[in-house]
């Protein structure tokens, strides 16, 4: 259930410096909660409920933004306000972050010298796989990543 935390008028009458997307614009996306980020994306809420106030209740469900990329559809049932448009909003932001992630590593040309560094190249994608999965790395003759692909997903 949400409780509001915030006022129970629309986050577009509250002070310029309170609202999330000027406080980004004006300050950067660093000075943002959590739940600021989140209600950026969420957009709007529902009436007696801003979407930072629906943001706060996520977060405070969930805890870090990884653990909503796991979260299963009846995860998401106590929160008025989130319909499966803004659910696919909050997946989609979390993806586009960890393509983005995947995107840097990839054009780094990473040198591999020991399995550490293939565990700290890889944990980060697989760590949440609710399958087992079998990744190939291509390495170039003095050990640098050329490609990673997914060969299995068992």
């Amino acid at each position: 259930m949400i409780q509001s935390c915030t006022n129970k008028e629309s986050i577009k009458n509250w002070p310029v410096d309170d609202r999330p997307r000027e406080k980004l614009l004006k300050n950067g996306e660093k000075s943002l909660s959590d739940a600021e980020l989140l209600a950026i994306i969420l957009r709007t809420g529902v009436q007696g409920h801003s979407a930072l106030d629906i943001a706060r209740a996520v977060i405070n469900k969930f805890g870090i933004f990884r653990e909503l990329s796991q979260a299963q559809a009846c995860d998401w049932t106590n929160f008025k306000g989130l319909g499966q448009a803004k659910i696919a909003q909050i997946r989609a932001a979390i993806e586009i972050g960890r393509r983005f992630f995947e995107g840097r590593i990839n054009t780094r040309k990473i040198r591999i010298e020991k399995a550490k560094d293939v565990a700290s190249l890889l944990s980060p994608r697989m760590r949440d796989l609710k399958k087992e999965a079998f990744r190939v790395l291509y390495l170039d003759a003095k050990n640098r990543l050329i490609n990673m692909v997914l060969s299995h997903l068992v």
